[in-house]
């Protein structure tokens, strides 16, 4: 399945709030490409940065990611874990295990609702190469489609050993709800690494932040409106030290039959989503732990979505459909951890 239909799918505006930096003026470095099946941008403030050797040093960092989460490089390590077909453990990097460990935290904890293992699912729900005249999946076909799902019960991560094994010789893995958060925060390491304290990384719409802007004050974030037609800004929120990630349903979907069927799959029901919710922002620790529980969140909806949140203390932010006031009608929800968080 094509990178893109994972992802969180709203690209935050970054608004430099006016203020003022105490010091010399310092210099703004800014750097973008292409990683991952999207786009990067990392703003870095600092004294005396090579803009050269830190722009070698980002594509680096990204490429050794890719090498090792990638699902579009046959060769990575998570593409060559997936093909092959013994049950016996294999080592791992440490960065593999790491990211498979954040997954299966938040898989426990969201009752499997976050799910690595997801490709039959995504196969058979053709998000990828659908055509408009393809069927719905039968109950049949979902049923088997899910004896391949179930991060849980088809892998076994040895932290300790550093060895990862499948209990079924099909089983893949798909890490794209989760390393492109993870390489957000590979790339702010590489930068911490230049004495950068003063940044902003980016990709594809998660990002993590430190210190403060170039005028002095903390990284404003705009979240967008889940408008497909348009990119408007529905909040605009502080974050500063913090990662924040943004999933919504609404750019890749099918319709059939008059029945919209969005790209999140449910990886218990076997399903795509039913329920109002457009797009869940999360801000976190670290970009890593935003970007699953941002796909998370979403999977689960607001109703169940800020039950969790609670039980856990996620920073939280849901935008829901409000069918009864009209097609481009919205509701906005939060948690009491994104309330502290951000003022709203």
């Amino acid at each position: 399945m094509p990178r893109r239909f994972l992802f969180a799918l709203i690209l935050p505006a970054v608004l430099l709030a006016s203020g003022c930096w105490f010091g010399s003026e310092p210099e703004e470095v800014r750097l973008s490409g292409q990683t991952m099946g999207t786009t990067y941008s990392v703003i870095a403030i600092g004294a005396d940065l090579d803009q050269e050797r830190l722009a070698a040093e980002v594509e680096a960092t990204l490429a050794a990611v890719n090498a090792k989460m990638s699902n579009w490089d046959p060769a990575s390590e998570v593409s060559t874990f997936s093909a092959a077909r013994s049950t016996a453990p294999v080592r791992v990097s440490p960065e593999f295990a790491h990211v498979l460990a954040a997954a299966n935290d938040v898989h426990e904890k969201t009752g499997g609702k976050f799910d690595v293992t997801l490709g039959p699912l995504i196969e058979l729900w053709g998000f990828g190469p659908r055509k408009p005249e393809d069927p719905v999946p039968s109950d049949a076909a979902i049923a088997k489609a899910l004896e391949g799902v179930g991060q849980a019960r088809l892998l076994t991560l040895d932290a300790g050993a550093g060895t990862l094994k499948k209990s079924a010789p099909q089983t893949g893995i798909n890490l794209s709800a989760i390393a492109k958060g993870y390489g957000v925060d590979a790339v702010a390491q590489t930068l911490q690494g230049f004495g950068v304290e003063n940044y902003m990384v980016e990709i594809g719409g998660d990002l993590v932040t430190k210190g403060q802007n170039a005028k002095g004050e903390a990284w404003r974030i705009g979240i967008e409106k889940p408008d497909a037609a348009a990119q408007t800004v529905q909040l605009i929120v502080p974050v500063s030290n913090l990662g924040l990630a943004t999933s919504g349903d609404y750019r890749n979907y099918f319709e059939h039959e008059g029945q919209r069927y969005s790209h999140i799959l449910d990886p218990v029901a076997g399903r795509p989503v039913t329920h109002r919710t457009a797009s869940v922002t999360v801000i976190a620790d670290n970009a890593m732990l935003a970007d699953a529980w941002a796909t998370a969140m979403l999977v689960l909806g607001s109703a169940d979505g800020l039950k969790l949140a609670e039980q856990h203390k996620l920073a939280v932010f849901f935008i829901d459909r409000d069918v009864q006031a009209g097609e481009d009608a919205y509701m906005t929800s939060t948690s009491s951890a994104f309330e502290a968080l951000t003022g709203n």
